[in-house]
């Protein structure tokens, strides 16, 4: 592939051959990564590994490591919180953000040269929309720099104020998440060749991580001379949901196809077919409310107990499904919910009957090879196989690796360790 100027999109990536769906276009290294505090002990501050048994930092004792060369690897980064996180103890608390940002910084420092992983687009020629940012997004950034100041002043050297709110705002358009085979998030990274790739809600690519290598393969088939598109966002949602969240987080307006002639909204917006249809104004009333509970809930998971979630969940599932169908993307987001509090509180079978609802109308809203369904698959495979049904577990998940083979790979990690499951079912 090569970068070119897209029309309308500024910079882009073209394909320079064919690529049959499934088959790798590119891959690229992390810049700089940093695992999500809540992984600690789970998998390798270095390389992500997911494995038992790993090593300890003999100082903090906070991060965990595969072996000693993964943990001299990590030092550089590593010492940046390591005597800070001993001296704060429950006080340090930096966002994932903050984190990632303080790594950028050093690396900045250590390579000032241009890495393997800013191939096709460099750190430096990030988009920041400086210009766009609203005085929220700014006092977000600012507060963010008061904690890059607040815990790593003993460890690095500071741009000023002005290239830091540039350098946040770069991270903040330009960052990836990176997740783990049921969309666990696992912490965040900077893919700078990735970035380069605009969205579009019908992608032609997708993008996977082995380790803390970001992998891109086709999902249709592209022709030299095409534009690879991956997806910035959920497509779960109907066009406005979709576009409002770009601007809100990209700063553009989608064009693409979906998006012209908004397709699948009718099927996503489904009604209730019990009784009179309801009328315009009642529709749209249900929306509002559909938009605000999603947010509510976002902002309820970091102070409600599950149980407290739990009800939230089902109440406004009453609530709508006067107005809306089962397999309307609202009524699917609340179900999800209700599942993921479901799993934190072992409720397995509360967990498996809101999964059973979800699954059939993932498959018809989302992109084929989408790893939404396919989690969702592999989810219900792993309840089935715990709650003794071996033979819809086995079914469950051989429908998640006839995706991830696509999305992932057919030698990635995750694919050949639910390989092993369906051997041991």
């Amino acid at each position: 592939m090569e970068r070119f100027l897209s029309e309308g999109k500024g910079r882009g990536l073209q394909a320079r051959k064919e690529f049959a769906i499934g088959e790798l276009v590119f891959t690229c290294p992390a810049y700089t990564h940093v695992l999500t505090v809540n992984e600690r002990g789970n998998h390798c501050e270095l390389c992500f590994a997911r494995k038992e048994g790993l090593a300890k930092c003999g100082r903090c004792k906070l991060a965990f490591y595969c072996n000693v060369t993964c943990q001299k690897a990590d030092w550089p980064m590593h010492k940046l919180e390591c005597s800070s996180m001993s001296k704060f103890g429950q006080n340090w608390n930096p966002s994932e953000t903050v984190r990632l940002l303080a790594r950028i910084l050093v690396k900045q420092k250590m390579h000032p040269e241009k890495t393997p992983s800013e191939e096709l687009l460099a750190v430096s020629e990030f988009e920041s929309h400086l210009d766009k940012l609203d005085n929220e997004k700014r006092e977000l950034i600012e507060s963010d720099i008061a904690a890059l100041h607040h815990f790593y002043s003993k460890h690095l050297d500071f741009p000023d104020q002005a290239a830091l709110i540039e350098l946040f705002a770069k991270v903040n358009c330009n960052g990836f998440t990176i997740e783990d085979e049921e969309l666990s998030h696992l912490g965040s990274a900077i893919f700078p060749s990735v970035a380069l790739m605009n969205h579009s809600c019908c992608p032609n690519v997708i993008v996977t991580y082995k380790g803390t290598t970001a992998e891109v393969r086709a999902v249709k088939e592209i022709h030299a001379g095409e534009e690879i598109f991956t997806s910035y966002i959920d497509l779960l949602y109907p066009t406005e949901d979709r576009q409002d969240r770009l601007r809100d987080s990209y700063f553009f307006t989608c064009d693409c196809r979906e998006c012209a002639t908004k397709a699948k909204d009718k099927e996503k917006l489904e009604l209730t077919k019990y009784g009179e249809p309801p009328k315009p104004e009642v529709i749209k009333d249900m929306i509002k409310y559909a938009r605000n509970i999603i947010e509510e809930f976002r902002r309820a998971k970091h102070y409600k107990t599950p149980s407290e979630l739990l009800e939230i969940c089902e109440l406004s599932l009453d609530k709508m499904g006067s107005t809306f169908e089962d397999n309307n993307v609202y009524m699917l987001h609340m179900m999800y919910q209700a599942m993921g509090v479901c799993l934190y509180m072992q409720d397995w079978d509360g967990a498996l009957r809101y999964g059973q609802k979800i699954i059939k109308p993932y498959s018809k809203h989302y992109p084929a090879y989408s790893l939404n369904v396919a989690s969702m698959w592999l989810k219900l495979g792993r309840l089935y196989m715990g709650l003794e049904h071996h033979s819809a577990g086995a079914k469950a998940l051989r429908k998640a690796l006839t995706i991830m083979e696509v999305a992932h790979g057919k030698d990635h990690p995750y694919v050949l360790e639910i390989q092993k499951e369906l051997e041991g079912k």
